[in-house]
């Protein structure tokens, strides 16, 4: 039976959809949809932008997408839909989006696997003490013993902390299980038997700090967490270990961390600090313990197709009237980044 297609809209910062939704990928969205702009919008407020919205269905976002907020609402008198090709949407979808009942999905779920290949890889090389021994070679340029040095070094029968069992942290833990690892998992919201199904152990954050080898922080970004690692927490890291943050910046007294780094018994791999981009003279750049990435874990490069994926899938779910995969709730937020 043939049905009037549901109109579609990208709206997003500039120069993010080129990255995301290339031609081929859009292309993907017809005919079960019509798609009113390849050009993004980059606002709402401008004539041309309010005939879009006045017109559409469902709203495809991406990073840095503008403020969906009442007042762009009564322009878009149609819209259902928000899809939003990233993870975190608090940055537009304000209360009058869940007042409206609009429904919201996020690529949040598909953005975690590659955090999450990313945290695997480096609590592996972590534990292989790997950065170091090549840091003494790359020094020295003479014959290295690895274990000589490094006579702890080595996965098997090590001990890895989870710190949040967020999307993240979970698919950390799936990805972490066919290795010799005793993997600890803490998080407020989860009990023993969810642990259990995890094929972890649940434990107090201050004992998975003080006996892990590893530490990996994947808690969201809320005002209950901002500083959860702090100085007392950095303190109690086992000597030797490994933190990892793949998470915020803010999350962690940095100072403290910077603090305990310093002393030489403590590693770090940091995707994220607080600022974004640390000062020219912070001393987390110079440190040979710490390894320090510009917040690469998440989807870039051809990881970015899995998020177009994964949203121009949900548009066809809608266009085909079934539900939404990956649905966010209101309620959802209190526990997500």
């Amino acid at each position: 039976m043939n049905h009037t297609p549901l109109n579609v809209a990208l709206a997003m910062g500039p120069g993010v959809a080129p990255r995301i939704f290339p031609p081929h990928r859009l292309a993907q969205l017809v005919p079960e949809l019509l798609l009113l702009n390849t050009e993004p919008m980059e606002e709402f407020a401008s004539p041309e932008s309010q005939a879009i919205l006045a017109r559409t269905d469902i709203l495809i976002t991406g990073w840095n997408c503008a403020a969906i907020d009442a007042d762009v609402l009564q322009k878009a008198p149609r819209l259902r839909y928000i899809l939003h090709a990233g993870g975190t949407v608090k940055h537009h979808v304000t209360d009058a989006c869940w007042e409206r009942g609009i429904q919201v999905s996020t690529a949040a779920e598909v953005n975690a696997i590659p955090v999450a290949e990313y945290t695997v890889a480096m609590i592996l090389l972590a534990n292989k003490r790997v950065l170091q021994v090549a840091r003494k070679l790359h020094t020295d340029r003479t014959t290295v013993e690895p274990d000589q040095v490094f006579p702890d070094m080595g996965n098997y029968g090590k001990r890895v902390g989870i710190i949040g069992a967020s999307k993240i942290g979970r698919h950390v833990i799936r990805l972490l299980a066919p290795y010799d690892l005793d993997v600890v998992v803490s998080d407020p919201y989860l009990d023993n038997a969810a642990a259990a199904a995890l094929g972890v152990e649940l434990v107090s954050l201050d004992e998975l700090v003080a006996s892990s080898d590893v530490v990996s922080l994947h808690a969201p970004s809320l005002p209950s967490t901002e500083n959860l690692i702090d100085a007392g927490l950095v303190a109690e890291l086992r000597p030797g270990a490994t933190f990892i943050n793949t998470s915020r910046g803010e999350l962690v007294d940095q100072d403290a961390l910077l603090d305990r780094i310093q002393r030489g018994d403590l590693y770090a791999v940091l995707d994220v600090t607080t600022p974004w981009v640390l000062p020219p003279d912070s001393k987390f750049y110079t440190h040979p313990n710490v390894l320090l990435t510009p917040h690469m874990a998440g989807s870039l490069g051809t990881e970015l197709g899995r998020m177009a994926a994964s949203t121009i899938d949900e548009a066809l779910r809608v266009a085909r009237g079934k539900p939404l995969l990956h649905a966010l709730h209101p309620n959802d937020l209190a526990f997500t980044a």
